[in-house]
């Protein structure tokens, strides 16, 4: 069945992911815009990205999902101007009282004080220290990274604690912060992940408009490996029967760049990613709208979405159990995964306060 979403004129929304905005699921009223007879809706503006100040009490978030190799992980950002259309983290702008759609890409909110609260968190005398994951929800080198920073005040405040991090993104802006991440590699305390939908350029356009290039993720994996730093490549997520066939291809070039890890994880559609998907795939793809979204439900055990846990990354069934196959025999072909890059957290420290004695002995060696 075709969904309904008040689509978004196409100039309105240019360079943007989703095609609607609907409101949040919390909403109690929805508004849709519509022509008046006075061509009132070629007045309006396009979707550009706006930026608010969010002033968090505490930085470091918890989880106790079995599916995810951490149990913290630290988000500087809410929102994603990457646009990614199967973003698993759209429908968290809901509690802010916006849309998992354009909103998600446009109303963003940056949160200025997160490095001095992890100092803080880290200080602390009750923290045991366990690697953090940076950019888990959204992507923490998104472009407003540009301006804002906060990511790399928060690797130095990770760096000097010796704390260890783990980063997943889709940017090259990655490469950046270089000189902070090649040392923290050398003591054991950094990975990074790039992730990788499809080497197809006109398609991660339509899917993940702002997003690099596939060509600049697969360059930033050669760059970070060349300079030490323990790279991995995600085939996240793989979409049925639209990038499902890349899989192979994206580890190969992954391997050819220096990945000494890879991961994958099926398409996910959530409570409002399931309606932006299916909107998405009827405007690019009609013709296999109804074969994707059988081999999503198969699956899912006949849903759309199962949530699972041991389910919800990989599914089940014969479509599953392919893909999961396929997966082994490139990341075994390829000697993906055979020496696991394990962060350390024997290097953390808490830096001396002011009037503190410092160790005689020092660091660790």
């Amino acid at each position: 069945m075709a969904v309904s979403l008040p689509v978004i004129e196409a100039e309105r929304r240019r360079g943007r992911g989703a095609l609607s905005n609907a409101p949040g699921r919390f909403e109690p009223h929805a508004r849709e815009s519509f022509d008046d007879g006075w061509q009132s809706l070629e007045d309006l503006p396009p979707f550009s990205a706006s930026v608010t100040v969010e002033r968090a009490r505490t930085i470091i978030n918890r989880n106790q999902s079995p599916d995810v190799g951490f149990d913290r992980s630290i988000n500087p950002y809410r929102g994603c101007e990457h646009g990614c259309v199967y973003c698993f983290a759209r429908p968290t702008h809901s509690y802010q009282g916006l849309s998992a759609g354009l909103d998600f890409e446009t109303r963003l909110f940056a949160k200025p004080d997160a490095p001095e609260l992890l100092a803080k968190e880290l200080s602390k005398a009750s923290y045991e220290p366990r690697t953090i994951a940076l950019g888990i929800n959204t992507d923490a080198y998104q472009p407003i990274e540009k301006e804002w920073r906060l990511t790399r005040r928060i690797l130095e405040v990770l760096r000097d604690f010796g704390h260890p991090v783990g980063i997943v993104t889709k940017s090259s802006l990655v490469l950046r912060d270089l000189d902070i991440l090649a040392p923290m590699a050398e003591r054991g305390l950094v990975k990074v992940a790039l992730s990788v939908t499809t080497l197809d350029h006109k398609l991660a356009r339509l899917m993940e408009p702002r997003a690099a290039t596939p060509m600049r993720r697969i360059d930033t994996l050669r760059r970070l490996s060349e300079a030490g730093v323990p790279a991995a490549v995600l085939v996240a997520p793989v979409i049925p029967a639209v990038t499902d066939a890349e899989m192979e291809r994206i580890l190969d070039a992954a391997a050819s760049a220096g990945a000494s890890e890879a991961g994958y994880v099926m398409l996910r559609l959530p409570l409002e990613i399931r309606d932006l998907f299916k909107e998405w795939l009827l405007a690019h793809f009609p013709d296999r709208y109804r074969h994707v979204l059988s081999l999503v439900k198969e699956l899912h055990g006949g849903k759309e979405y199962d949530a699972a846990f041991g389910q919800r990354m990989t599914g089940s069934g014969p479509y599953a159990w392919t893909m999961a196959r396929r997966f082994e025999i490139a990341v075994e072909r390829l000697s993906f995964n055979k020496r696991a890059h394990r962060l350390t957290t024997r290097h953390f420290r808490r830096p001396a306060q002011p009037g503190q004695q410092l160790s005689l002995f020092g660091e660790e060696a």
